[in-house]
């Protein structure tokens, strides 16, 4: 059992880091990096978010999560807006350029992403979602 183990582990752990080194490929190639497109990409097709939500739904650090908004700050793709209930809360959002953005660049990075599973057939996907869900099951905490 823990030889097979650590085989299964191993084949999804070089799965999922040769999907990410293709992925930043991709991402770099349009002027991004991993962060900011993440960031993009979590705020597209939303009124915006608070940095709390930002940094739980992107899992990116609150101290990188700052610095990755100050430079797409710098691009005018996103800003921050005080909240009107609480002013000590941040809200985050894209602007219309950033909106111009994240339009016709999450299709692109989507399409290119898809394009590695250009053989799987919808009993493949199917196959592959069951497996990944049941993987998640077990790894749920109790």
């Amino acid at each position: 059992m823990n030889k097979r183990y650590l085989r299964s582990i191993r084949l999804l752990a070089e799965c999922m880091q040769m999907f990410e080194k293709s992925s930043a490929a991709r991402v770099r190639a349009l002027g991004f990096t991993e962060s900011q497109f993440d960031i993009i990409a979590t705020l597209g097709n939303t009124a915006g978010m608070s940095c709390k939500e930002l940094g739980e739904k992107t899992l990116i650090t609150k101290g990188t999560l700052t610095g990755v908004l100050d430079r797409l700050e710098q691009k005018q793709l996103v800003q921050r807006l005080r909240g009107d209930d609480d002013r000590r809360q941040l809200l985050i959002k894209l602007t219309p350029l950033g909106e111009q953005t994240f339009a016709s660049v999450f299709p692109q990075v989507v399409t290119s992403g898809g394009e590695s599973f250009a053989s799987y057939q919808e009993q493949d996907f199917l196959e592959l979602e069951q497996a990944l869900l049941k993987l998640k099951t077990c790894l749920t905490p109790t």
